[in-house]
């Protein structure tokens, strides 16, 4: 069924759930197969790139999938291949893939890669006024369809408007031997539909936001296939991955439709995102879904808590002069902006918490068929092996809680963290979520599957 819905959304044909018309986005084509050596060449060729392309890899995915790529399309384009020593999604690396482009006379690029390369090689491409393509590595993250890039500027991590990739190619067998850990964390990106939904339509329903179902009615056959087997994911199943990777597509193809990533990343990646931003000394970062993972299971058991009754609210405490002291300059000011536009006064607060009050029981109804329990979420990525727990990726209760406590505070996205901490929950919820669910690997019970 999902698969038939993939095709219908790439033709155009696929009935709209919030509008008489029908779902479109720019991408060209999906495809998506248990092999695909051989095809690079008769994969590009219908997109019309133009003769001269340059390839973007790395180190590890040179080796992976990237030689086989230039040399499979080397039979039939100029090819240029640039390898990133140590990418990182920042602009100094986007310059250096602009640089090479410009240099070759490229006319498009090719991604070999997951989310740094294929954040990089779109930027780019916005950038330039080129298109793009990418071949797959892993099925680690949703971003491969979607119109945005995450990119660093000065210290702040931003969603920046990006060029929608042509086409999408995934080795399903090149996928499956991707590390545990990567396939964990595109599970990670992918579960946090849950909490990413009942924030975004929390947000509408008290603030009348934009809102929209059909990102989230892509998505349900193959959540609820994924959250039925999960530990297949771990096992080298090309089944599985097809699910996980075809959800991953879809999901960015929802925040295309949608112009912006709304219905992917609400608290629980404002979390993993102030992580990225302020990393705490000595802490090797996670892979960003396995940060999303770990969160996911805190804003699950958050809006559990929040939701067992109505919130009174207060003036919102934090000011401009906290973030600045919490940030540092620059980037205490760069927050502000965002955080600043969600800030509630005192009479705010009272008519919001008067809303609350009256329209609880509705909101609660409207939110329930969203939710997934906590409960079943950390369930069903200790099955995949992935972490639940701070110390899971590396971070002290302390460093954690301090996550928790300031995550809301980069940017302008109110969530379940904003209507926590304006009631004057959040600073307990995140000391006790810090401290009682540390070790969620030692607890398992399950063994974590390695290769």
């Amino acid at each position: 069924m999902s698969a038939l819905l993939l095709d219908q959304l790439l033709r155009g044909v696929l009935p709209d759930p919030d509008s008489a018309g029908s779902l479109a986005v720019p991408t060209q084509c999906v495809v998506m197969a248990a092999d695909l050596r051989g095809a690079a060449a008769d994969l590009v060729s219908p997109l019309a790139f133009g003769q001269r392309l340059l390839v973007v890899s790395d180190l590890t995915t040179q080796a992976i999938l990237g030689q086989r790529i230039v040399a499979e399309l080397a039979t039939r384009f100029a090819i240029e291949h640039l390898v990133l020593t140590d990418p990182y999604a920042d602009l100094a690396t986007v310059g250096q893939i602009e640089a090479r482009q410009q240099a070759a006379g490229a006319q498009a690029l090719i991604a070999v890669g997951s989310g740094t390369l294929n954040d990089l090689c779109k930027y780019a491409a916005h950038r330039q006024a080129i298109p793009y393509a990418v071949f797959a590595t892993a099925p680690s993250m949703n971003g491969y369809t979607s119109v945005s890039a995450a990119i660093t500027v000065d210290g702040h991590k931003k969603s920046l408007p990006a060029t929608a990739a042509a086409g999408v190619f995934a080795d399903l067998s090149v996928l499956a031997k991707a590390p545990a850990r990567m396939i964990q964390s595109g599970f990670g990106d992918s579960i946090c539909r849950t909490t990413a939904q009942v924030d975004w339509l929390l947000a509408h329903l008290l603030f009348d936001q934009p809102y929209r179902q059909a990102p989230f009615s892509l998505l349900h056959a193959d959540e609820a296939a994924l959250l039925a087997a999960p530990r297949r994911l771990v096992e080298g199943d090309l089944g599985a991955i097809e699910l996980l990777m075809r959800s991953l597509i879809l999901s960015g193809f929802g925040m295309t439709i949608c112009g912006g990533s709304y219905p992917a990343s609400q608290g629980e990646h404002l979390i993993s995102h102030y992580l990225e931003m302020l990393p705490p000394a000595g802490w090797t970062p996670a892979l960003h879904g396995q940060q999303v993972a770990v969160a996911t299971v805190t804003m699950s058991r958050l809006q559990e808590r929040m939701l067992q009754a109505p919130p009174r609210l207060a003036a919102t405490r934090v000011t401009e002069a906290d973030l600045i002291a919490h940030f540092g300059e620059a980037l205490g000011h760069s927050c502000w902006q965002g955080f600043s536009r969600k800030r509630l006064d005192a009479g705010q607060a009272g008519q919001l918490s008067g809303r609350l009050s009256r329209d609880w029981p509705e909101i609660c109804a409207r939110l329930a068929p969203c939710r997934l329990s906590a409960t079943v979420v950390r369930d069903a990525l200790l099955a995949a092996g992935a972490p639940v727990g701070p110390d899971d990726i590396g971070l002290t209760a302390g460093q954690y809680r301090s996550a928790v406590l300031h995550a809301r505070q980069i940017r302008d996205r109110f969530t379940f963290l904003d209507l926590a901490d304006d009631s004057g929950v959040l600073s307990g919820f995140a000391r006790r979520e810090a401290a009682d669910h540390q070790g969620g690997n030692n607890q398992r019970g399950i063994a974590a599957v390695v290769r």
